[in-house]
């Protein structure tokens, strides 16, 4: 019999790498019950007919995810700190409040069930490295630095607390943002330019499929639980970005490094959190992407997508959001 994983945020980018991972292994070793809040929506209803099994679960709702959690051999458990909320939602808890309440209640749930080996997909918490430095302003009434990260690191210890066996995955910025988030934009003279206030440092990315794929990797490896294994597809500089971009384009994209201050000014809502985590990943780059070493991601997962890779297969998406 087929061994059961339960995928939360399945119709999200982690979550459904991981579901389009578990059903193209030809082995038939897994089988997978894909989680959503919404399963009528049409990316469920598309992993229906893929053969997953599409269930309603909300990472809110303990009862639900236990439910879910029912009978799996595995579970993947990711959070969504990005999730739209409504003024009355954020009022009640801010987001870094809801991911740990979300990762309790999976916690729970996967002991509960008896859960033999889940992947927590976490980042680390900067408060180790920043420390109370003034220049990184504080978060979340001063509890974070960057509280996307330090929520998640924070939660890490809920998977210890109720003893489920537990390989911690931390993952890194999405190539996929180029398209989906923050694609090059056109100067008024028509050039392209992408932002990140990274200076000369690398900054570490990776194709979400591949993080679908080196979870459902992990999945095979029970000698992981307990482990911290950390992942990327790639360390770049902005300038090698821009120079990988230009040639997948067929036309110039320069990048721009404000500084630290000008980004945290920036009219988009975050852009202080997004500030303090460009600089954690600026200053703490060789320690960050010397635990990502790309040669022991790939040996995990060998269909691992480089920059250059990703950008063949994903051309047309990236012609289409620069125009």
């Amino acid at each position: 019999m087929s061994k059961l994983i339960a995928v939360v945020g399945a119709t999200g980018a982690q979550g459904g790498a991981l579901v389009r991972a578990i059903l193209a292994d030809p082995s038939g070793e897994f089988a997978v019950r894909a989680l959503t809040r919404n399963p009528d929506s049409a990316a469920a209803k598309d992993l229906a007919v893929a053969g997953a099994e599409v269930v309603s679960a909300d990472l809110d709702d303990e009862a639900s995810i236990r439910a879910a959690f029912d009978g799996a051999y595995g579970a993947f458990v990711v959070t969504n700190y990005w999730a739209p909320l409504t003024a009355d939602e954020e009022a009640v808890r801010t987001r870094a409040e809801m991911e740990l309440d979300q990762a309790e209640i999976a916690a729970r749930a996967a002991r509960d069930a008896g859960v033999q080996h889940l992947i927590w997909s976490t980042l680390e918490d900067t408060r180790q490295f920043f420390g109370e430095r003034d220049d990184v302003p504080s978060l979340d009434d001063g509890r974070y630095k960057v509280p996307h990260f330090d929520a998640k690191g924070e939660a890490d210890e809920l998977f210890t607390k109720y003893g489920v066996p537990t390989t911690y995955l931390r993952t890194t910025f999405y190539f996929d943002a180029f398209v989906t988030a923050m694609p090059p934009t056109r100067n008024a003279d028509g050039t392209l330019t992408i932002t990140l206030p990274m200076g000369d440092q690398r900054l570490s990315g990776i194709a979400t499929d591949d993080i679908g794929r080196s979870a459902f990797a992990i999945l095979k490896r029970p000698d992981l639980i307990g482990q911290t294994v950390s992942i990327a597809g790639d360390h770049l500089t902005g300038h090698e970005y821009a120079a990988a971009l230009t040639k997948a384009l067929g036309e110039q994209v320069t990048y721009y490094s404000p500084t630290l201050e000008e980004y945290r000014e920036y009219p988009f809502p975050m852009a202080v959190e997004m500030a303090n985590m460009f600089q954690f990943y600026a200053e703490n780059h060789n320690e960050f992407t010397d635990n990502r070493d790309l040669a022991k991601v790939r040996e995990l997962n060998p269909a691992l997508e480089s920059f250059d890779t990703w950008l063949e297969l994903h051309k047309a998406d990236l012609q289409a959001a620069t125009r």
